[in-house]
């Protein structure tokens, strides 16, 4: 994978995920920093011209520097749950389209304490530098487990003992009504159909966010840290009492 931008870049650094790092003529500020951090890690670093980013990002703000990073590992559902410390907190991607999306889902999962996200490989936006970039450096942390088919991965989900909550517009459930301190997979819906029926019909739970305001739903991203961020707070408040 490619990725490109200060923040991405220096954090796939920091994780120890680059190949390679290519940067242009300016390499002053914070720049300097990251070649820093690349020579501290021994990775290899290639001075190029303004355009060969430009065409390697494919026209995305790259900021003057872009890696090539290490093979990422292939994480299965169940390393997801083993490897979780305290009771797992996952999101589960169905349909997602838009890879901007994609990276601002692993950005709130990452800033969450979450454990991985579950992906599925076809008809669903690529894990790619547009996804990275929107990540802020997130694609670098966050476990990923890619499946062949969602459904089949929330049954398997199921008898590793994780409750599966599809999140839908139409639930009768608020989202601040379930119990988020057990081992969970909070599943989000395509941008515009939102969850396919029978994903929906798989989940344990399903559960609204209320909207108040003139709009009738939020962007996919957005729902995914409301809801995230609510796991959070009750399993702050569960180790308080």
């Amino acid at each position: 994978m490619i990725v490109y931008g200060v923040n991405t870049v220096a954090e796939a650094l920091r994780a120890g995920r680059v190949r390679r790092l290519k940067v242009g003529a300016r390499t002053d500020g914070r720049l300097g920093q990251i070649l820093e951090l690349a020579e501290k890690r021994g990775v290899p670093i290639v001075h190029v011209e303004a355009d060969v980013l430009d065409r390697e990002s494919r026209q995305g703000v790259h900021q003057g520097v872009l890696a090539e990073l290490t093979q990422s590992r292939d994480f299965s559902l169940a390393e997801l749950v083993s490897n979780a410390e305290g009771a797992a907190l996952l999101v589960v991607l169905d349909g997602v389209e838009d890879p901007h999306n994609v990276g601002a889902v692993l950005r709130s999962l990452d800033a969450a304490g979450g454990h991985g996200l579950v992906r599925q490989t076809r008809r669903a936006a690529a894990l790619d530098a547009a996804a990275a970039k929107a990540s802020a450096g997130a694609v670098a942390y966050v476990p990923v487990a890619d499946v062949v088919n969602i459904a089949r991965a929330l049954d398997e989900l199921k008898q590793l003992g994780v409750w599966t909550v599809g999140l839908t517009a139409d639930a009768p459930q608020t989202y601040d009504a379930i119990d988020f301190t057990v081992p969970v997979a909070i599943v989000l819906g395509n941008e515009g159909t939102g969850l396919r029926r029978l994903v929906r019909e798989r989940c344990d739970l399903t559960a609204s966010i209320p909207m108040t305001g003139h709009v009738g739903s939020l962007n996919v991203s957005v729902a995914a840290g409301v809801v995230l961020f609510e796991a959070v707070r009750q399993r702050r408040a569960a180790r308080h009492q």
